[in-house]
């Protein structure tokens, strides 16, 4: 079991996707995951709804605004959220959206980072975050995918204090994210193989079981199988596209022990 009742500040702690078509997401998400959704929240949370597993928050969902395309958000959890924004800004952010209170939850605030990638900002008070973290069903890994690794990581470094570990995995170095010496997430450089349309940012990782088991089933749910299952020394993952064009990754770990 991998439940939590609270997260490190600086660790990655939530994540939420942003639908033009809620109900339709929700029955997606549902067949996919094994999640079940709560009802909506109060007209004041604007149709926000969480998804669950046995019982408890593991991700969140809401209507997209006008113009926005389908979309998971990545949340670092932070104990003071304007000072971290002000140090984001300070060292080359753009603030996409300044802290509003979420009553009885917490604090959010978003911005685009030194590279590009928007991120999002958690200051919890009710709601920590995910209550369960890193077994099938559940989010176990946030990875930034940009073209200057040196900008994103002294930025990375400044904003959260996050220590870093740079190995070579498949050819190409790969940077861990650190708390305390405890990976939270990783960075990878877009190379020339990567299509110049896509710009930088956030990957969400969930855990499965069966990471060919889940992209086969993505076609009769409406979905996209952007990379098929591929083996890494972590585990096998695949890129996915849901019924609404939302991307994200899943991925079955290997044993610690194997």
């Amino acid at each position: 079991m991998s439940e939590r009742t609270a997260h490190a500040p600086g660790t990655p702690s939530w994540v939420d996707l942003s639908s033009p078509d809620v109900d339709a997401s929700v029955t997606f998400y549902e067949a996919l995951l094994d999640w079940e959704a709560a009802e909506p929240a109060g007209p004041e949370f604007g149709g926000y709804r969480m998804f669950t597993l046995r019982g408890k928050n593991v991700a969140g969902i809401g209507p997209a605004q006008d113009g926005q395309p389908p979309s998971w958000s990545t949340y670092v959890s932070v104990q003071d959220i304007d000072a971290t924004l002000a140090t984001a800004r300070e060292n080359g952010a753009k603030v996409l959206l300044e802290p509003l209170e979420i009553p009885g939850a917490g604090r959010m605030a978003a911005f685009s980072d030194a590279v590009g990638a928007p991120l999002s900002l958690w200051e919890p008070a009710g709601h920590i975050g995910a209550e369960i973290v890193n077994e099938p069903g559940t989010l176990c890994w946030a990875e930034l995918a940009c073209r200057d690794t040196d900008v994103a990581e002294a930025f990375y470094t400044t904003l959260f204090g996050w220590g870093t570990r740079t190995e070579t995995q498949g050819g190409a170095p790969y940077t861990q994210w650190l708390v305390d010496d405890r990976a939270v997430g990783g960075m990878l450089a877009m190379n020339e193989l990567w299509p110049a349309e896509i710009p930088a940012h956030w990957m969400n990782y969930f855990a499965v079981a069966d990471a060919d088991a889940v992209a086969a089933t993505l076609p009769e749910l409406g979905g996209k199988v952007l990379v098929p299952p591929t083996d890494i020394p972590i585990g096998r993952f695949s890129v996915l596209a849901d019924d609404q064009g939302a991307v994200f990754s899943v991925i079955a770990l290997k044993d610690p022990d194997s």
